[in-house]
């Protein structure tokens, strides 16, 4: 069986009315107004064959699913944790961690805390200390592991004054914020003997584990001609648990889980669970789903379609570089990352940059991306607009559309115009934020 999706082609005019009804806000178009969708890879892979005949069996039983025991088994062969407490989607496990394992004004060390993340941290009174190493601020280093935590600033901060703050280390494989630049082995072994040397567990976001684990065996020396299985069974043998977006590298359209060692931290999870996800054996998952995902994990660490995956990224990023546009390298597993500052140098950083830019790509050719933006602990902002690519679903020929777009979108760099912020929640604003196009640019370059 195969199931292709038709795509629409819009005028500049259709799209700039899309936009006007949108208030601007990339995630409040209609999908079918978009042509090449680059704004996420989660949830928006296509599924397999293998997936599809193994959601025909999904055990929809409320408690005791048969479909759980599969996913169960899976994740506890490949990562060997012992309790997996099943969630809808990553920011559900995010939700019961910081429940269970923090307390109002504490300080959570990571090497860059995604954006749900950190909405749930400050949700729940926890202050982030991002420690990325330095060397993530040189976009065009070529550096294979910027997204590493930097240990020196990490044992300084738990054996100082603030250690009593800290209820455990995370770590984000790969570093989405920080353009998806992967974390080494090397790294995360020498994090998990700091952080076990001060007493505080070590716990992974990690739902591209996959490919960190292939960017690994392919750019860590000391780590070539392993097997991916054995590079990601070694990542989770290093923490105490993690928590998955499954809707990433495990190739689901929804789901996450919860795994970890503790049988009593488990417990407090799946108390917690019960409140607002469901049942221990289902937590806001359906059967099929729960099927999907036990086997998209093998699927997703299958070493061609991490060639495949990853060197797709690699393309993108080569036609933006060759078309003269300023791209972050080296690329990443899932995203391309352009630096909004080096291509719109003339608005300022309350002109929404990063936003600019991806609205004039889908202005120019219905491509939809997103703004990324960081704070740094010196203040420094840092804005940037990703293009994720979603698993198994666009051919180069698309990517080279999506390229060439971007390419227009340079010729007239300097005439962009920045957006003024009309409203916006407080947590994870970008998602339900109503933008206004400035009607002159800051000033002219």
């Amino acid at each position: 069986m195969r199931v292709v999706e038709p795509l629409r082609f819009t005028t500049v005019a259709e799209r700039e009315k899309a936009l006007e009804e949108a208030h601007f806000n990339l995630y409040s178009l209609r999908a079918e107004d978009v042509l090449i969708d680059l704004l996420t890879d989660s949830g928006t892979c296509a599924i397999s064959r293998e997936q599809m005949a193994a959601m025909m069996r999904g055990d929809e039983s409320y408690a005791g699913s048969a479909s759980f025991y599969r996913m169960e088994s899976a994740v506890r062969d490949l990562f060997g944790f012992e309790h997996v407490i099943p969630v809808h989607q990553g920011r559900a496990a995010e939700r019961l961690l910081f429940q269970v394992m923090t307390t109002p004004g504490q300080l959570l060390p990571s090497n860059t805390l995604f954006d749900t993340t950190r909405a749930n941290a400050l949700d729940y009174g926890v202050e982030a200390a991002d420690l990325p190493v330095p060397e993530f601020l040189d976009f065009s280093s070529l550096d294979r592991f910027k997204g590493n935590i930097d240990c020196e600033a990490l044992e300084a901060l738990l054996r100082g004054p603030e250690a009593k703050r800290i209820p455990f280390v995370l770590v984000n494989i790969t570093n989405n914020i920080c353009a998806d630049q992967p974390v080494s082995l090397e790294n995360l072994r020498e994090t998990s003997r700091i952080a076990h040397q001060y007493g505080r567990p070590l716990y992974l976001d990690a739902c591209r584990f996959a490919q960190n684990a292939w960017l690994i065996q392919q750019y860590e020396a000391a780590e070539a001609g392993r097997s991916v299985r054995s590079i990601v069974k070694e990542i989770f043998d290093l923490a105490d648990g993690c928590y998955i977006s499954a809707k990433k590298d495990a190739m689901g359209q929804i789901g996450g889980f919860l795994a970890v060692r503790e049988a009593s931290v488990a417990q407090k999870l799946k108390e917690r669970m019960l409140l607002a996800e469901g049942f221990v054996t289902y937590g806001g998952m359906t059967g099929r789903d729960m099927e999907a995902v036990a086997v998209g994990l093998y699927e997703g660490i299958g070493e061609e379609h991490l060639r495949c995956r990853v060197e797709r990224t690699a393309y993108l990023h080569e036609q933006l570089r060759l078309a003269g546009v300023p791209v972050i390298s080296p690329p990443g597993g899932h995203a391309v990352y352009l630096p909004a500052a080096k291509i719109l140098p003339h608005l300022a950083a309350n002109e929404n940059p990063g936003h600019a830019l991806a609205v004039e790509l889908y202005r120019e050719g219905g491509v939809r991306g997103t703004k990324i933006a960081l704070t740094l602990a010196n203040g420094e902002h840092v804005e940037m607009l990703r293009l994720a690519i979603p698993g198994r679903v666009y051919s180069t020929s698309h990517l080279d559309y999506a390229a060439d777009c971007m390419r227009g979108v340079m010729l007239r760099a300097e005439q962009i115009q920045g957006f003024a912020t009309v409203c916006a929640p407080p947590l994870l604003g970008g998602f339900m934020a109503q933008y206004r196009q400035l009607q002159e640019a800051a000033c002219t370059v």
